[in-house]
């Protein structure tokens, strides 16, 4: 078995569960998502974004709409998640 990453892991899980998994937990999803995402790649911008999406309200809400049209336009979160 070869190693993934925990975030290419969760946008190999069907595209339906993750939808769902968005619309019930996003707003801890996203946050969260972003964070295991800088400890992958190193970038700043991402750890920022995580940790502003998980501890902010305004954030939360944000990213849970962004994220919900980039998972439904892309497959997958693709914005402040690279």
């Amino acid at each position: 078995m070869a190693n993934k990453s925990i975030t290419k892991q969760f946008n190999e899980i069907p595209f339906l569960f993750r939808l769902i998994l968005q619309l019930v937990f996003g707003l801890l999803v996203s946050g969260i998502y972003r964070i295991i995402r800088f400890t992958e790649t190193g970038n700043i911008l991402t750890l920022v974004a995580g940790i502003v999406g998980l501890f902010t309200g305004i954030g939360n809400a944000i990213f849970w709409i962004v994220d919900l049209v980039t998972l439904i336009m892309n497959d997958k979160y693709t914005v402040l998640a690279d």
